[in-house]
């Protein structure tokens, strides 16, 4: 399969998935498309597969819906509430995480030591797009980002906001997610305060290299015999 018809398949699958997390949301077009800083007609586009969002806008409209950043990696439909978004400037907040990642994209290229015109040449992507989106003058659709990161040996998880307000939510997300995988039993225990302390404990012993933990299990053997 070529480039081209790899950004077309995953536009339009993507357009799928953000229709899905709007409706299920029970949000309007037009209340979406504020939350990110762009046109009704764009997120329609989004929606319709005729155009794809960058990576940026995706981690908005995440926070903005209250979903976790992997629902645009998947295949499954969702419904659920959506909560009202703390006021923050949203939009300011996708320009800032577009030259974020066009900074982080030519780090990355100059790290692996390629030139623009190789990255164009592999990627099929014209140098003069390359330049813009690492310039952060462009938003990068995420299907070329995934091809760009491609040539670059990186994965675009790499890229997630991290250290943001949506990056913060996006880990508080994960973190509630792991959390109820755990066996039920584990999950109670987890959930009382008496048992914090041992909570605690763990963390500190998981914390510890193996010849510590080889001391401190050779010290209280010496105490119990």
């Amino acid at each position: 399969m070529d480039t081209r018809t790899q950004i077309n398949l995953r536009t339009k699958k993507l357009g799928v998935l953000i229709r899905d997390a709007r409706l299920a949301s029970r949000r309007k077009l037009q209340e979406c498309a504020d939350s990110v800083g762009i046109s009704k007609s764009i997120l329609k586009a989004y929606e319709e597969g005729r155009r794809a969002p960058s990576l940026p806008e995706l981690e908005v409209l995440v926070y903005y819906l209250k979903l976790p950043i992997n629902h645009f990696w998947g295949n499954e439909a969702i419904s659920d509430d959506a909560s009202p978004t703390e006021p923050l400037d949203l939009p300011r907040l996708r320009e800032i995480r577009q030259r974020i990642i066009g900074a982080l994209l030519r780090q990355q290229r100059e790290k692996v030591n390629m030139s623009v015109r190789a990255m164009s040449h592999e990627t099929g992507v014209t140098g003069a797009r390359i330049k813009a989106y690492e310039l952060g003058e462009r938003p990068v659709s995420v299907p070329e980002l995934e091809i760009l990161l491609g040539a670059l040996n990186t994965r675009i998880e790499d890229l997630f906001d991290r250290n943001g307000p949506v990056g913060q939510w996006m880990m508080e997300q994960k973190a509630f997610n792991d959390f109820m995988k755990l066996p039920p039993e584990l999950r109670t225990f987890a959930s009382q305060p008496v048992n914090i302390p041992y909570l605690q404990l763990a963390s500190k012993l998981s914390a510890m290299s193996t010849e510590k933990l080889r001391s401190v299990a050779e010290g209280l053997l010496d105490i119990t015999f």
